[in-house]
């Protein structure tokens, strides 16, 4: 006998059949390779497949440099220069509310943008003055420092980029994965190896990532960008929680001096702050760290939609444990110890003003304005630099530069001159803590102008609140990031004020160029002791007219009602609404 129930009698009305459920559909293949083979899920893939994308080095060496622009095949031309830092650049005269609605090519000039690779920002004055006299001579003196420490340069002609990589390679320099689905440039401390007050230099490990690793095919066709950062110094100064990979310096109590690792940030549109996976990384082990993570971006990363390619969204579902194992168990080999994390940072992490080296020397922060130099001065800055016997300098996460070496004699003499360059080592707050990206000027992406834009905004903030610098109540650190479209390469999300270019509506119906406000964000640094993103209110946009008008209002409002010892950032995640407008 069965333990099944003999159904008796029933006086109820029999029950109607539940109809079958409608099965879910299959959930599509996110396009990770270990898991749903490799076949290509999009265009993008598969042109990455059927050609790496160094590979196109060749052919604009033997055919596009000779044949010119119209020679170039499309699927190179937008998809493959990239690696080799080579961008078309905007065409002049499409104001931003184009941008959305026309086509790439549309949009796109027979010139091209092309990235310097300058891994660890560090240079030679012999590097400086080369890059400068390339920018003379093919760039129209163009020069620009980035946040990522490279040096962009426009107007290139393909016909000059064999020409260009020459002098550049006879340098030791590069464009090499510059741009593309590859690993970038190496984010390093720009007091690499100097500061006194360093836990680890870097510099050993950077030298090996880029030499073993950038250029390697294996590596060649990630799902998106990957970006990598890494610094001894207790300033934390290099935005590590906006990259991919980073490592930053800490003391283990029983290991000694090594690196807490930090994987998944980045910003974009979908912006995410990276985690500790909580291992303490020795220098040792710190390649083949770099090189698990990077595989596992390789082969687990989602390939599917370049929207949801970047490794941020894999840590999002994997989450810190599950990735720390399948580090450690599938590419190590081997289990990372636990580890300490880094402390609240101790010093302003973009270096600006007079500092002692370990060795007795100096070395000087210095600012342009927001990035913006000239091949000319770039030249006559590595002249400038011998003359008063420095020979090493350093590009910076912030656009900044960082002159090493300097004898203590020479420091205010150097100091002098180079504020005759536009380099000033004692700036405003608003020349120190502004940055812009590209913007309409060169970029197909950007809404609005932004550099000039910004410089207006800084000189114009700089009379306004005068009376605010005398009276000693002008924040001594306020950051202003200015975006030119929602990609976020100046990155608002992390500054205490960060805008995004969009065009605004007006009373008469035509579009006019402005901003939507972000307010209180910021990364690690000596006010603030974790990092965090900053928050937005229902309605507040301003136009680019009346930005300077804005800062000037919201900065006073602070400074009125902020109580004491509160940071503006912190004011302004917890004000009202209509403190901020």
């Amino acid at each position: 006998m069965t333990d099944t129930a003999v159904a008796g009698p029933s006086t109820d009305a029999a029950v109607p059949a539940r109809p079958a459920r409608t099965a879910r559909p299959a959930a599509k293949p996110h396009g990770q390779w270990k898991v749903d083979g490799t076949a290509p899920l999009n265009g993008n893939e598969t042109w990455k497949q059927e050609d790496n994308g160094l590979n196109v080095r060749e052919r604009i060496e033997s055919v596009y440099s000779k044949h010119g622009f119209d020679s170039i095949d499309g699927t190179d031309l937008h998809g493959r220069f990239r690696w080799w830092g080579l961008y078309t650049q905007r065409k002049p005269g499409i104001d931003g509310g184009k941008t959305a609605t026309l086509e790439p090519h549309e949009l796109e000039d027979k010139y091209f943008m092309l990235r310097v690779r300058i891994d660890g920002g560090a240079l030679s004055t012999e590097q400086l003055r080369v890059i400068g006299q390339i920018s003379v001579d093919f760039a129209r003196g163009s020069a620009d420092l980035t946040d990522r420490q490279n040096i962009q340069l426009h107007w290139i002609r393909v016909e000059d980029v064999p020409e260009i990589w020459r002098r550049l390679e006879a340098i030791d320099l590069s464009t090499t994965e510059a741009c593309g689905d590859v690993p970038r440039v190496i984010l390093g401390s720009p007091v690499a190896g100097i500061a006194k007050d360093e836990i680890i230099d870097p510099t050993p490990l950077i030298h090996e990532l880029a030499e073993r690793f950038i250029g390697d095919p294996e590596l060649a066709n990630l799902p998106r960008k990957y970006k990598t950062a890494i610094t001894g110094h207790p300033s934390q100064d290099v935005v590590h929680e906006i990259n991919d990979f980073a490592l930053v310096g800490v003391v283990h109590p029983e290991l000694g001096a090594g690196y807490d690792l930090w994987v998944g940030g980045g910003l974009s549109t979908n912006p995410r702050l990276a985690e500790r996976l909580g291992v303490f990384v020795s220098a040792d082990v710190a390649a083949e760290v770099w090189l698990g993570v990077t595989s596992i971006f390789r082969d687990y990363g989602y390939r599917r939609m370049r929207t949801k390619a970047r490794l941020k969204f894999l840590m999002n579902d994997w989450g810190p444990a599950k990735f720390r194992q399948i580090l450690e168990d599938e590419y190590l080999g081997f289990k990372l110890p636990d580890g300490p994390a880094a402390p609240k940072p101790t010093a302003p992490g973009d270096h600006i003003g007079i500092h002692e080296q370990k060795d007795g020397k100096f070395f000087i922060g210095v600012t342009p304005t927001v990035g913006r130099v000239s091949g000319e001065a770039l030249v006559k800055l590595a002249d400038t630099l011998e003359a008063h016997g420095s020979y090493r300098l350093r590009t910076t996460p912030h656009q900044k530069l960082v002159i090493l070496d300097v004898a203590k004699e020479q420091v205010e003499p150097l100091v002098a001159e180079l504020d005759t360059l536009g380099l000033s080592a004692r700036p405003s707050v608003f020349r120190r803590g502004t940055i812009a990206c590209t913007g309409i000027e060169f970029c197909k992406l950007a809404i609005v102008e932004t550099k000039v834009t910004a410089a207006t905004a800084i000189a114009e903030l700089e009379k306004r609140l005068a009376d605010l610098v005398e009276t000693k109540q002008l924040p001594q650190a306020l950051s202003l990031h200015i975006n030119g479209c929602p990609n976020s390469c100046a990155r608002i999300q992390t500054a205490d004020i960060g805008l995004k270019g969009m065009m605004l509506p007006t009373p008469d119906g035509d579009p006019t160029p402005g901003f939507q406000v972000h307010l209180g964000g910021g990364l690690a640094n000596v006010e603030r002791e974790e990092a965090g993103l900053g928050r937005t209110v229902r309605g507040l946009k301003v136009t680019v007219e009346d930005l300077p008008d804005y800062v000037e209002r919201v900065v006073r409002k602070f400074v009125a009602v902020g109580a004491e010892g509160q940071t503006f950032a912190e004011w302004a995640l917890a004000a009202d609404e209509g403190d901020l407008q």
